[in-house]
């Protein structure tokens, strides 16, 4: 088991930050489907997590291919690329998701009282109209740059693995 967590201050200074990081998040995880397939046929399981304050990536399965998945992951992190017609595909679904989490009382009940306990956090409303109103793909291309120059990073290893 590996998890590391790549935490950057960069996502919650703004509610357009924040969804320009779910949609790198997005792309980045669509963009691993193919190649990460036959990690996944070999039992191998990874997962993307898009935190409050940056990038969770977990990898878990057999330790002696484990390096090699999580290399995968990190090569497509760091050489990042899309498509326009991917990004326009991963905005609607975060426009679908960010809609249904507004209809439902339950969801937006937690997202307000979060909004009132937690100092700088935005609100669901704040993303939406951002994702609303348009992102571009420049913005999107200069987030990214910025988020992978002001990194920290977390991990946690567990398992048969020497130091």
């Amino acid at each position: 088991y590996v998890r590391f967590h790549l935490i950057s201050p960069l996502i919650q200074q703004s509610a357009e930050n924040i969804v320009l990081f779910d949609t790198f998040v997005n792309i980045l995880s669509h963009n691993l489907g193919e190649p990460a397939y036959e990690a996944d046929v070999a039992q191998l399981e990874y997962k993307l997590v898009a935190g409050e304050h940056g990038l969770v990536i977990r990898v878990k399965g057999f330790n002696h291919k484990l390096p090699l998945l999580f290399q995968l992951i990190i090569d497509y992190l760091s050489d990042f690329n899309f498509t326009p017609a991917v990004f326009e595909m991963i905005t609607e679904q975060l426009k679908k998701t960010y809609f249904n989490i507004l209809i439902k009382p339950e969801t937006l009940a937690k997202d307000v009282r979060l909004l009132i306990l937690e100092h700088g956090r935005w609100s669901m409303i704040d993303k939406y109209q951002t994702l609303m109103n348009g992102l571009s793909i420049e913005a999107l291309s200069s987030f990214v740059k910025a988020f992978k120059s002001q990194l920290f990073v977390e991990g946690l290893v567990q398992g048969n693995f020497t130091s």
